[in-house]
């Protein structure tokens, strides 16, 4: 495989970790494969080699967090909220450049490949990156650890910390604990919420987000969910997160809310599902959508590193580390639901 050399506004970085993400594994099983080859991964951390002209407060030797691409200057950007950026879908699926040509080629035949997946396509030694894309970090930085706040633990945590935004003493439901859910956990612990409730029917899962510090985690198969929810939580939770995007789960998440209670969906499923409209508005509750934690990666992921130093958002705790030749056991292991968040190390 052969990588350009960067061009004006991009890095080149030397890959040294990268989460695996379900987005990775969902759109590898919707893309054509008349668009590939296709090279995913959009959760990487490494260090900067080069820099293209008109790059700046990024130098080789940087240590870099890599995140999702967005254009900085429409009127989503210009007003905080790159998350919601109008080119994001243009700037973050797999393929060329905005101008038409690709970072990748073959190195056999020179003909293309589709990377840039969310900037980055990060499952490679090395990564040519638009700058908005890197979020430079302290040169003490563990990037193994780092990497998945890129987007998994970024959407979990800032679904908490940017959306919901509980109150100390609040009670909050999240439905399903794979890594956003889990980070979920995390930020809702380190603001205070009195009561933390997990759903899910995978009892690994169930039994890292009791460690992780829910106070009672619930599987879905063995449980009236709503009724026991409202129960947990004194007549329903003021907060609740579906990361699942499976339509029963996030009927259940909106009915079980207590009186003007909020609920977060950032899970990719179904496009429909039923929701009862009189329930909502009699209630005044409020369900919503959220790409990214609503976060702005340079401000957020900082934050979020913050935490870590403070043994809020222990991630060492979630995370199992493979050999990026193992790409295919951790795939495995994640879809088995044995490993919460896998990085690939180089």
């Amino acid at each position: 495989m052969a990588l350009d050399a960067p061009r004006e506004g991009e890095v080149l970085v030397r890959m040294v970790a990268s989460g695996i993400c379900h987005t990775d594994l969902h759109f590898r099983g919707i893309l054509p494969p008349e668009g590939g080859p296709y090279v995913f991964g959009h959760e990487g951390a490494g260090v900067v080699e080069e820099t293209g002209p008109g790059v700046n407060g990024i130098r080789p030797g940087d240590k870099v967090v890599l995140s999702y691409g967005h254009c900085g200057t429409c009127a989503q950007c210009a007003a905080g909220r790159p998350a919601y950026c109008l080119a994001f879908a243009r700037l973050n699926l797999p393929g060329p450049r905005t101008d038409g040509t690709y970072t990748l080629h073959r190195a056999s035949d020179g003909s293309p490949v589709a990377g840039t997946f969310f900037g980055q396509s990060s499952f490679a030694t090395h990564v040519l990156a638009p700058a908005a894309c890197a979020v430079v970090v302290e040169r003490d930085t563990d990037l193994v650890a780092a990497a998945p706040l890129g987007c998994g633990v970024q959407t979990g945590a800032g679904a908490v910390l940017n959306v919901l935004r509980p109150a100390p003493g609040s009670t909050f439901v999240v439905y399903g604990v794979g890594a956003v859910g889990c980070a979920a956990v995390m930020a809702a612990r380190a603001v205070g919420v009195a009561t933390v409730v997990a759903v899910d029917p995978v009892p690994a899962r169930r039994d890292t987000a009791l460690r992780l510090g829910a106070d009672v985690a619930l599987d879905p198969a063995a449980v009236a969910v709503v009724e026991a929810v409202r129960d947990l939580t004194g007549g329903g939770p003021t907060h609740a997160l579906d990361t699942s995007g499976i339509p029963s789960a996030i009927t259940d998440a909106a009915l079980s809310l207590g009186r003007t209670g909020a609920l977060a969906l950032v899970g990719l499923g179904a496009a429909n599902l039923n929701l009862d409209v009189q329930d909502l508005v009699r209630n005044g509750k409020t369900v919503r959508g959220c790409i990214e934690g609503d976060a702005t990666p340079r401000e957020f992921i900082p934050h979020l590193l913050r935490l870590h130093a403070e043994g809020l958002l222990p991630l060492q705790d979630i995370i199992t580390a493979y050999a990026f030749q193992d790409i295919a056991v951790a795939v495995d292991d994640v879809v088995a639901g044995n490993a919460i968040k896998p990085v690939l190390t180089f």
